[in-house]
């Protein structure tokens, strides 16, 4: 099987009109990380699928149209909120029913994959380090408050309805694809802007873990409806809502879209989660971080030590991010057993240390 790297580049529409092949083709170059020669490199561009246009996401007028079919589940750990998500099940089953102009239902369930390099990013399914980023924040005590915060990579968007739901000032949700923002991210920002005595206490409770760890509890309404059910025009007018932007995209495009504005934002922390996979990413990532990361700010990664089959892990890109000598990285929590997994955090040298 061919290896496809998914790259990301500067947008060729908006940014490149005036550069002739040359040019172009050494751009996409610097992208890679510096141990992939220069043929791994081409094969990969001529591989790879065009670079995802980054775009703003407004909430739809009628927030609970997204609901289709909604199994919402619950994650509680020690004294965080209760986080709501749809369950990335249901999205498999009612594909046929949902716009998707990415395909990206149609062909995860066709290939049986949770990641197809440069189409899926895996924003569907909340990764295991996820979970890893909101123990530590809970450890941590942090709460948000009047921060201005981008969940990078979003996914189902847990870590900045956690900020959000903590007092940010703001939240950006950032993803690879439209899809996810549109039928995942958004909806689990909405079904989170209400109330929590409104969740239904009959709901089931399964693992929980001594001393308030983590609790997963699946609802469906009879009606296929989620529990937490208000009038859309209330839900659209909450006020978490309004503090919350959305954009899909490849890193490179929306940093492109987000620098044209005046000004362009700087976020007290930036968080993500399982982003290292691929060291194809790690320029832009990088760059991203460096552009967008206020001059105290904080960006939290969670990680695995190694991801097989793709080829990145924390061990490269703290080399990576040494070579480039801009942030400090510590370490702030290891797994002990299992599968290495590790959370991280990074701040500009020039700033105290995290």
């Amino acid at each position: 099987m061919s290896f496809c790297f998914n790259f990301d580049v500067p947008e060729t529409t908006a940014d490149s009109d005036s550069l002739d092949g040359n040019e172009l083709l050494n751009r996409k170059k610097d992208t890679f990380a510096p141990q992939h020669t220069d043929e791994e490199k081409e094969d990969a561009i001529k591989q790879a699928e065009p670079v995802k246009l980054a775009k703003e996401h407004i909430p739809p007028s009628d927030p609970l149209l997204s609901f289709l079919d909604a199994v919402a589940e619950t994650v509680t750990i020690g004294t965080l909120p209760p986080l709501h998500f749809l369950n990335e099940t249901v999205f498999e089953k009612t594909a046929p029913e949902r716009e998707d102009e990415e395909k990206i239902l149609s062909r995860t369930a066709e290939q049986r994959s949770d990641l197809i390099c440069g189409v899926y990013e895996g924003g569907l399914k909340v990764w295991e380090c996820t979970y890893d980023l909101l123990e530590l924040i809970e450890k941590d005590g942090e709460t948000f408050g009047g921060k201005s915060v981008l969940d990078l990579g979003c996914g189902a968007g847990l870590l900045g309805i956690l900020a959000l739901k903590r007092g940010a000032k703001e939240v950006h949700f950032q993803d690879y694809n439209s899809t996810v923002i549109d039928q995942l991210t958004l909806s689990n920002v909405v079904l989170n802007c209400q109330e929590d005595d409104e969740v239904d206490s009959d709901n089931d409770e399964e693992g929980k873990g001594k001393g308030g760890g983590k609790v997963k509890a699946t609802q469906e309404a009879s009606d296929g409806s989620p529990p937490q059910k208000k009038k859309a025009a209330e839900l659209s007018q909450q006020p978490l809502l309004d503090k919350c932007r959305f954009f899909s995209g490849d890193w490179s495009t929306f940093l492109a879209l987000v620098s044209k504005e005046d000004p362009a934002p700087k976020y007290d922390i930036i968080l993500t989660s399982e982003t290292i996979y691929n060291t194809a990413y790690y320029t832009v990532l990088h760059e991203t971080l460096q552009e967008l990361l206020a001059p105290d700010g904080l960006a939290y990664l969670a990680t695995k030590s190694h991801y097989f089959g793709v080829g990145g892990g924390l061990h490269l890109f703290e080399t990576f991010v040494e070579e480039r000598g801009v942030f400090s990285m510590t370490h702030r929590w290891d797994a002990e057993e299992g599968l290495q997994r590790h959370v991280v955090v990074l701040h500009f040298k020039n700033t105290k240390s995290a």
